[in-house]
C-alpha cells in the first residue's frame, strides 16, 4: 500500500514540474512569435521604403538575430542597430558575388 502512495505521489510531482516547464515554453514561444511578426513587418515596411525587393529570407535572417541578439542584451535599439549593419552587410557581400 505504502509503495502505491508513493508512485502516485511521484506521479503527481512529476505532472505538476511537466505542466510548469511546458507553461513556460509555450509562454517563451508566443513571445518569440509576436516579436517575429513585428519585426518581420518592420523589415517589410524599411525594405519597401528603401525601394528594395522584399526578400523573406533577409527579413528572416534579420529577424533571428534580432531575437537572439535582443535576448542577450535586452536592449530594442541595440539588437535593430546590430542586425541590420550585419543584414545589411551580408546583402552587400552576397550581391558582389551574383552578378
Amino acid at each position: 500500500m505504502k509503495a502505491s502512495k508513493y508512485k502516485f505521489f511521484i506521479f503527481v510531482n512529476l505532472m505538476i514540474l511537466f505542466h510548469s516547464f511546458n507553461s513556460y515554453y509555450l509562454a517563451q514561444m508566443k513571445q518569440n512569435s509576436i516579436i517575429k511578426l513585428f519585426c518581420l513587418q518592420s523589415v517589410k515596411e524599411e525594405m519597401l521604403k528603401a525601394e528594395m525587393i522584399y526578400s523573406e529570407e533577409i527579413a528572416n535572417e534579420t529577424c533571428e538575430c534580432y531575437y537572439e541578439e535582443f535576448l542577450q542584451t535586452a536592449s530594442h535599439q541595440d539588437a535593430k542597430t546590430k542586425c541590420k549593419l550585419e543584414t545589411k552587410e551580408n546583402f552587400n557581400h552576397n550581391r558582389k558575388f551574383n552578378y
